[in-house]
């Protein structure tokens, strides 16, 4: 020990040759004085280990016992031949890492202290690496050190331990340690001189790993070392939600065509320029097995892992993904002088039949995903062309045909999906595989083929020839219980049930098709009872399908018919996390009459509705404090807005446009009681031209200089040509690109695999 200032620093602690001697497994030995040890040095021991995601082991959706296997007999080779003799921890050296702790957790160290630290201690494990690195007590304070010490110092550690690196990494302890090293190495990638030093560290282990790949890839502990050291060379996270391998919510709405962003999600954010040609050597080290390893490779739970986030990696990548998915795949026989490559007869089989393994399908389904068009084609036409409904009604393979059609590349491919699946809608919905169903709707809604015939075939499955349609949404709203009725003809709404997340899912995609084809649909929701629109709109998932419904380009008339039904409970609908999204979309959907009775009842429950999640947002966005303290100002701001909404589409708007039509216009045909209103008031607009927190300050700075805003309203109406003041195109505008929608907000997502 040595002193600096007032504490005591530990030096550089020098062995004795019989530590060396000593033999032994690790135990948690007496002699280890660490009981008292701070409750955040024990990680928790999590079920399944650090290699595989919670989606890998189970199919939510298609109900049946997670897939589980038990450790095969290659996977115990593998583990039993790099069993290392572990040296025992003396007591001299566990008090040494125990004092650093210690002063660690005194918080009493200052950073240049802090580095002479870890570097000396550091150096104390060099040519002992595999056995501190291993030890479940030490290996903590390890971890501390190698995330505090210069990069230097760990770069000096990841070369001195690069032969044992495999198996630090394949141990429950040690594979902590190896990912702390790697994390540290990814905070230095900012500074452009480290990388010499660092490319140096990485290819130390790289080449002892590529030496017998096959042992880091098939550990539950080292397969996840292995993917994270796949990232850092290629300068991105292992923690990004594309990575780490979980269907989110934002995957999902991808999937189903959901999402609201067009922007392209599929790319990786590279913060840094990684380390390509590691990268290249280590996927080629990988990659390099026999066919035989390679067919065990592709249904081991750990090293399908990796294997996705390699292909993941090299999204968009084409010349890497044509020499890398044959060999995952098993077609190394491919001619890489000709374009594609070609799947044989026999491997076709293989790769089928392996298809209803849980490790393989999620292995499949990344394959469909960044496979180049040419590929995929080959893979479409070669395995899955003529099998889809084998595939379709099996419990994990079922997974991989509704990638395989969310990946459709064009209207022909979509039209052998549909000519093999159209016929058996009714055999997938009953069988529980309505998320292929979905994936259906969601392609044919891209690719805009077989929307009708889409539309049609679910009616179809729903109801039968002799049955009214008017019941098509509720028994989808409630799919697993209508098609688990013994008598379907007898079937009734279910009061107080959960409604099915697959069946809103496939309504909210019917309603993005034209209302042309969905008309069914929109009278079977709008005919719907009161008390079963006001049990809809409180489910977090028929709410949704409201939402679509009055987004969708259906008649003014038939959403207004919807909305009527929920007057006297938007207040308490408010109150509800996702009730509050569907009463804004009633509130941007109906006239100025609706528009007011809505804020007439959300001001009654102002002071709870300020306390609700969603609540302020709601509140400012429908502006219920204007409304209450000026409701006169309130009706002229909402008449202003629709007049800007009418300029904006008489100068820009397009028939040709995608958006919905505006469902603010003229509803005179409606009844006699809203007619004279209507003649009073200007009409209003189905979705704002500014979008909440900005709008709300438009709002305000109009309230600032009110008296002149209708006079500056009054020049601009001047200085607009003929075509944009032309009041009858009106009824024709389509709903501009700028929308009120809360693009953005968390809501109760249902992050499930469909």
């Amino acid at each position: 020990m040595v002193s600096v200032g007032s504490k005591s620093l530990p030096l550089r602690r020098h062995r004795t040759s019989e530590e060396d001697s000593l033999m032994g497994e690790r135990g948690k030995s007496s002699n280890n004085n660490h009981s008292d040890r701070k409750k955040g040095m024990f990680r928790k021991d999590q079920r399944g280990g650090r290699g595989f995601d919670g989606d890998g082991n189970k199919r939510n959706q298609s109900g049946g016992a997670p897939d589980v296997k038990p450790a095969s007999k290659k996977q115990s080779e593998f583990e039993h031949q790099n069993q290392f003799v572990r040296k025992e921890i003396d007591p001299e050296t566990s008090k040494y890492f125990s004092e650093i702790a210690n002063l660690f957790d005194s918080n009493e160290v200052d950073l240049e202290e802090r580095s002479v630290i870890c570097g000396n201690a550091l150096e104390e494990t060099r040519g002992r690496e595999y056995e501190i690195s291993t030890d479940y007590i030490i290996s903590h304070v390890l971890q501390t050190l190698l995330e505090g010490c210069e990069l230097d110092q760990l770069c000096s550690f990841i070369r001195n331990s690069a032969e044992v690196f495999p198996a630090i990494a394949m141990d429950r302890s040690g594979s902590h340690v190896a990912e702390s090293a790697l994390k540290a190495l990814a905070t230095h990638l900012e500074n452009p001189d480290a990388y010499s030093v660092i490319e140096e560290a990485l290819n130390s282990i790289g080449q002892v790993i590529v030496d017998k790949p096959l042992d880091m890839l098939c550990n539950c502990y080292s397969s996840h070392v292995l993917r994270r050291l796949l990232c850092l060379c290629k300068g991105v996270s292992l923690d990004s939600p594309e990575l780490y391998g979980t269907k989110s919510s934002k995957a999902l709405a991808k999937r189903l065509n959901l999402k609201t962003s067009q922007l392209d999600e599929s790319n990786l954010e590279i913060p840094h320029q990684g380390f390509p040609d590691v990268l290249k050597y280590l996927l080629s080290g990988l990659l390099s097995c026999s066919r035989e390893d390679m067919k065990y490779l592709q249904v081991d739970q750990y090293s399908s892992l990796v294997l996705q986030t390699a292909l993941r990696l090299m999204v968009k990548l084409d010349e890497e993904l044509h020499e890398i998915i044959p060999l995952i795949l098993g077609c190394n026989s491919s001619n890489k002088k000709k374009e594609g490559f070609h799947i044989d007869t026999k491997v076709a089989k293989e790769i089928l039949e392996s298809m209803k393994d849980n490790s393989f399908s999620h292995l499949v389904e990344v394959i469909l995903e960044v496979a180049p068009e040419n590929l995929y084609n080959e893979i479409f036409n070669k395995v899955f062309k003529n099998s889809l409904f084998k595939l379709s009604v099996d419990r994990c393979a079922n997974f991989v045909i509704q990638a395989l059609i969310s990946h459709a590349k064009d209207q022909e491919q979509m039209g052998l999906i549909w000519e093999e699946l159209a016929p058996r809608v009714k055999d997938l919905l009953e069988q529980g595989k309505s998320g292929v169903v979905a994936s259906l709707i969601a392609a044919s809604q891209r690719l805009q083929c077989h929307e009708h015939k889409c539309c049609e075939a679910l009616v179809g499955a729903v109801c039968s020839t002799n049955e009214s349609r008017i019941s098509i949404v509720p028994r989808l709203l409630f799919l697993d219980s209508y098609f688990g009725y013994q008598d379907k003809s007898t079937w009734e709404w279910a009061p107080g049930a959960k409604m099915h997340v697959m069946g809103s899912l496939i309504l909210q995609g019917i309603f993005k098709f034209s209302s042309d084809h969905i008309q069914p649909y929109i009278t079977s929701l709008t005919s719907m009872k009161a008390e079963y629109i006001i049990e809809t709109a409180k489910d977090s998932s028929g709410a949704r399908v409201i939402e679509a419904f009055l987004a969708s380009n259906a008649a003014t008339k038939q959403k207004r018919r919807l909305i009527i039904k929920l007057r006297g409970h938007f207040g308490e609908l408010s109150l509800h996390t996702s009730g509050s999204f569907t009463v804004e979309k009633c509130f941007d959907a109906c006239n100025l009459t609706l528009r007011e009775a809505i804020a007439t009842e959300l001001l009654d429950v102002r002071v709870d509705l300020s306390k609700a999640k969603q609540g302020p947002y709601l509140l400012r966005k429908l502006d219920i404090d204007g409304y209450a303290s000026r409701p006169e100002q309130w009706k002229s701001r909402q008449e202003s807005k629709q007049s800007t909404y009418n300029e904006f589409c008489s100068a820009f708007g397009s028939n040709k446009s995608n958006f919905p039509k505006n469902t603010f216009v003229s509803d005179a045909s409606e009844d006699a009681s809203q007619e004279l209103e209507v003649k009073n008031t200007r009409k209003e607009v189905d979705h704002h031209p500014t979008s909440g927190i900005k709008r709300h300050r438009e709002e305000h700075a109009r309230d600032k200089d009110e008296p002149f805003a209708s006079e500056k309203r009054a020049k601009q109406r001047k200085n607009k040509t003929s075509e944009a003041t032309d009041k009858p195109k009106l009824a024709g505008s389509k709903r501009p690109f700028l929308s009120g929608e809360m693009t953005g907000k968390n809501r109760h997502s249902n992050k499930l695999r469909i």
